[in-house]
């Protein structure tokens, strides 16, 4: 296997990883996996994160280190449990932590915290960014310096009860005819701190211009959105769930509509799939987990990357994470 392949770290469990570069090296933006005794469920019970440590690569090639604690939940004013996925992002000249949570109902909302140092410490807001909710955002800068936000997820990210433009604790996702539910989008401010548009619903859309419909699960979005920009598209890439592939689609513009364009990964052993992808010295790579490292444990993942690779129509070749 390649040492790429391997998991980045292994004297704790990591997931979900948002990788960036800053001034020649490598930052990992992962959640941290602790054991516990819950039982899994349908609403990601198992999944009982507290904190963020951001993990660092000089190269590709080189050790990744882990920098220590850069948050916990316990220095933040609004939150009740379970902080997920995160990323990060650089603007107006800070480092802007965007994480997920529950707040103190039980409502997953989305969060800011900022540091002058992209390994933290971070110090959170004392409220949630008002008008967002559910899980896993992805913090976008494009060329302009505009910052968007994507983020939502099914299930236990509560995305379906929010249907309605309210929190709906009985909400369900819609009938398999429809269309599917896809990842909430917004512009944000240059500090990250409050949204300056009104969230939409990004429109992912077949080969012939419907949108993707709820039982078309091998392309229909589940959670994990990600963005990057690749010879002047913007490529929106995210997890099936249930089927456990990572794919993607492709659009002119950041907000959308995008057009599925691919798989870009097989499944990995363990339930879910979240990635990040992201260039370095003029080479794309993915990172993403599997629990290779806990043996199977679905709650217990490990980071890995491997390199990326697109065909000279811009379309991405599938990866299969074990050849």
């Amino acid at each position: 296997m390649s040492e790429q392949r391997r998991p980045l770290v292994t004297h704790i469990y990591t997931a979900d990883p948002s990788a960036h570069v800053f001034d020649g090296k490598i930052y990992i933006y992962p959640s941290h996996d602790i054991e516990h005794t819950g039982k899994d469920s349908m609403e990601g019970d198992e999944y009982a994160m507290e904190d963020y440590h951001v993990l660092s690569m000089d190269s590709p090639e080189a050790d990744c280190v882990d920098n220590g604690e850069a948050l916990h939940m316990r220095d933040v004013k609004w939150v009740s449990k379970q902080m997920w996925a995160p990323d990060l992002a650089y603007s107006d000249g800070a480092y802007h932590l965007i994480f997920p949570a529950r707040d103190k109902e039980g409502i997953f909302r989305i969060g800011a915290a900022h540091s002058d140092s992209p390994v933290g410490p971070f110090k959170a807001d004392d409220d949630y960014i008002q008008g967002t909710c559910s899980i896993d955002p992805c913090v976008f800068v494009d060329d302009d310096g505009k910052v968007y936000v994507y983020y939502g997820g099914l299930w236990g990210g509560q995305l379906e009860k929010w249907r309605t433009g309210k929190f709906d604790p009985e909400g369900k996702e819609p009938a398999d005819d429809e269309p599917a539910l896809t990842p909430f989008c917004a512009r944000l401010n240059s500090g990250c701190t409050e949204l300056v548009t009104k969230p939409i619903n990004v429109r992912i859309l077949d080969e012939n211009g419907n949108d993707i419909i709820k039982s078309d699960e091998d392309r229909r979005y589940f959670e994990g959105p990600w963005v990057h920009k690749y010879n002047g598209k913007y490529y929106l890439s995210y997890s099936t769930g249930t089927t456990h592939y990572l794919v993607y689609a492709i659009s002119d513009s950041p907000m959308g509509p995008f057009t599925y364009g691919g798989r870009i990964m097989e499944p990995v052993l363990g339930w879910t799939t979240h990635h990040s992808i992201v260039e370095y010295e003029g080479k794309w790579y993915i990172f993403y987990h599997d629990s290779e490292l806990s043996g199977g444990k679905n709650h217990l993942r490990n980071v890995k990357y491997t390199e990326l690779h697109y065909d000279p129509d811009g379309s991405i070749v599938t990866i299969d994470p074990y050849k």
